[in-house]
């Protein structure tokens, strides 16, 4: 391949989930399309989702997608997901010969529980769309000519093409080939790029002993995050300890919104009540009956009633009362403490890992200047943007795999119908 050329209507840099679906829709729409991947097989990142098997949409309505964005984010992707829905991409795989089943809070998977038979179902659908696939394709360079664009790979190859879409994706996972190389690609065609920060991301806390509970897992708990005046309230999930905070899925969902905070704020607290279904009378209640049957066991041994094995000496002693000591030893006061710490068991979030160990990129090509309607940068007309590559972000449950898929959907068709 040195020092060659090649044309095409349609360039895609990027060989994820956007990259993949721009390249097929232009390709099904009859127009001759490239697509540029870094690494030697498609999807990369697509291989590690949903823990391997690839949370690739969700069932909820449109409605609830564009909320899940925020309300400017959503209504800049309103026309993407309008025009590929998480029907339609469903139905996509479907036609693909790929079976998919719901999970809980409409999470759709692979039968298989594999993703790669997600991008078995890309590969296939690109090679009968006739796309040219370049794999270990690196792009160098991207420079407007007359007509089109020139766009610069290693080894001297270079490729002219009258419409080029940039779906490389974010800065996360690295190691997926998410370097952020369409960041740097479209500053050079004159784009501003929204500061870029870690998202669905784990959390560090300030307190030491949660390396004690590294490894524990809570269920059915509620976080709030308090920053200044203002009280942000998770839905009912999972958590994590880790051996520098917290991580799971509630945690992953709030962090984008953390991260931000910890802009302003040097330090936010988090509390976890892990008894989000009963109120503190309720449980002093509980208690109350508890400690008068059982008045000789000790309180260690009643709270496996309560939590986590692993988590009750932690949680005793960050309260100043002994394992050891017996329920009818208990004053009022310690019980009042017990019930407030269950419902509100407080740590301190100081910041998060790095953006290279997120989930998702905040942050990216800035929305103001692409058309929502075409996905066209407003700034360099015939390029296309899509996928990660946006600024804009959604929690886990594959409401941003459907966002990468359908503004790939979009950016395909729209640069294919402009071609002439």
């Amino acid at each position: 391949m040195a020092n060659s050329a090649k044309t095409c209507d349609i360039a895609v840099i990027g060989g994820g989930p956007a990259g993949s679906m721009a390249a097929i829709r232009a390709g099904q729409l009859g127009r001759s399309a490239a697509l540029i991947e870094k690494n030697f097989f498609l999807g990369s990142k697509i291989l590690i989702t949903g823990r391997g098997r690839c949370n690739l949409t969700n069932t909820a309505s449109m409605d609830v997608f564009i909320k899940k964005f925020g309300r400017r984010e959503g209504e800049f992707f309103r026309s993407a997901f309008f025009s590929f829905s998480n029907e339609d991409l469903m139905e996509f795989f479907r036609a693909g010969g790929l079976e998919l089943k719901v999970e809980r809070q409409g999470r759709v998977f692979p039968v298989t529980d594999k993703a790669r038979s997600v991008t078995l179902v890309l590969e296939k659908c690109l090679k009968e769309s006739g796309v040219d696939v370049m794999y270990g394709a690196r792009l160098l360079d991207i420079k407007r000519k007359a007509g089109g664009f020139t766009l610069i790979l290693k080894d001297g190859v270079s490729i002219t093409a009258k419409k080029v879409i940039i779906a490389s994706g974010g800065a996360s996972f690295k190691a997926t080939g998410s370097t952020g190389d369409g960041f740097s690609l479209a500053e050079r065609m004159g784009h501003m790029i929204a500061p870029l920060k870690p998202a669905l991301v784990p959390l560090k806390a300030k307190e030491r002993w949660v390396k004690e509970l590294q490894g524990v897992g809570l269920e059915s708990i509620r976080l709030t995050f308090h920053y200044g005046d203002k009280r942000v309230v998770s839905e009912i999930g999972e958590l994590m300890f880790t051996h520098f905070g917290v991580s799971g899925p509630l945690v992953l969902d709030a962090s984008g919104d953390a991260v931000s905070a910890l802009d302003k704020y040097k330090e936010i607290r988090m509390t976890i009540d892990l008894k989000p279904g009963l109120k503190k009378e309720q449980l002093e209640s509980r208690l109350v009956k508890e400690f008068a049957a059982e008045g000789d066991a000790r309180i260690g041994s009643l709270m496996r009633n309560l939590l986590p094995k692993r988590m009750i000496a932690v949680f005793l002693a960050l309260l100043n009362i002994s394992q050891e000591k017996r329920a009818n030893q208990m004053t009022k006061e310690e019980r009042r403490a017990i019930i407030d710490a269950l419902k509100a068991f407080s740590l301190t979030i100081t910041g998060s890992l790095p953006i290279e160990e997120a989930m998702v990129t905040g942050g990216g090509v800035s929305k103001n200047e692409i058309n929502p309607r075409t996905m066209e940068s407003r700034i360099a007309p015939g390029l296309y943007f899509a996928g990660e590559v946006i600024e804009g972000r959604a929690p886990s449950g594959g409401y941003n795999l459907q966002q990468a898929f359908s503004t790939g959907w979009l950016a395909g068709e729209k640069a294919a119908e402009s071609v002439k």
